[in-house]
């Protein structure tokens, strides 16, 4: 039977872990990645603090996206991926088997670097993932639902007398809205963005800047960027990732004017990446 993940627990994990004591959202040690015979992730520690927005940056192929899927187990979809180590959601590895992945991806959305929104109306992409779980019990309740999302992802007036009209009719940029809206319609408490802005213009890039700042109100967020402009404006944390490892993290302003290492100042000043 499957685990369904719980409240935090005070103890102290087989990694030495103190729970009780762990300021964090995800508390990661140890974090290894192998594809096949490919090591993509070694010994990664990395803690995630609640309500804030933590930037993932580094070389292409360095690792980041890799290790923003383990935090929903959307590296169990890869044929030969394998995931060593802890990670702690509130208290319980999340790499354990027993714990049922759909519920923990209802708790840790994904925004995805493409706009990937259903080919169904715009109402039903965002009523979608509530239906499935079972989160709302009729229909006064699901609209309710569809428009409160919609307004937090700051889509609801531009596409409030359209709702039955495709989510793949609308902009780039109101389709990525669109797709954070139906994040969050199931009330997770993490987003993670998978470089959300990378094929966007800037001024729909800008605004959905602007509403990451207004969702790690509520919401803990990691974002993968290729930019490092963009993880200056919209984190308060960021990490350093470079072959596979975390070189550096802190925040943000320490890691862009004072990086502690000299791997991070290469990076950032452009002498490699």
């Amino acid at each position: 039977m499957t685990s369904k993940i719980n409240e935090p627990q005070s103890k102290t994990s087989r990694i030495g872990i103190s729970v009780a004591a762990a300021a964090a959202k995800f508390v990661s040690r140890k974090v290894t990645v192998h594809y096949g015979d490919k090591q993509a992730l070694f010994d990664v520690d990395l803690d995630i603090p609640e309500n804030q927005v933590t930037a993932l940056i580094g070389p292409s192929g360095c690792g980041k996206s890799t290790y923003l899927r383990c935090l929903n187990r959307m590296n169990d979809i890869i044929d030969g991926c394998k995931v060593g180590g802890e990670i702690l959601l509130d208290g319980e590895n999340i790499t354990d088997p027993k714990i049922d992945a759909v519920h923990l991806r209802a708790r840790v959305g994904m925004v995805f670097q493409k706009p990937n929104p259903f080919p169904k109306s715009i109402y039903d992409n965002v009523s979608y993932g509530p239906k499935i779980h079972g989160t709302v019990a009729t229909k006064a309740d699901l609209d309710a639902v569809v428009e409160n999302s919609l307004r937090r992802a700051s889509l609801w007036e531009e596409v409030k007398d359209r709702l039955d009209e495709p989510g793949t009719g609308l902009s780039g940029g109101q389709q990525q809205r669109l797709c954070i809206a139906r994040a969050i319609a199931v009330e997770p408490e993490v987003i993670l963005m998978d470089e959300p802005c990378s094929a966007l213009d800037p001024i729909a890039t800008a605004k959905i800047e602007e509403l990451i700042d207004e969702l790690r109100r509520k919401y803990t967020i990691v974002i993968v960027t290729h930019s490092m402009q963009q993880a200056a404006r919209v984190s308060q944390r960021t990490a350093f990732f470079h072959l596979g490892k975390v070189v550096e993290v802190g925040n943000t302003e320490q890691i862009f004017t004072n990086p502690k290492d000299e791997r991070t100042q290469g990076y950032i000043t452009g002498r490699f990446g």
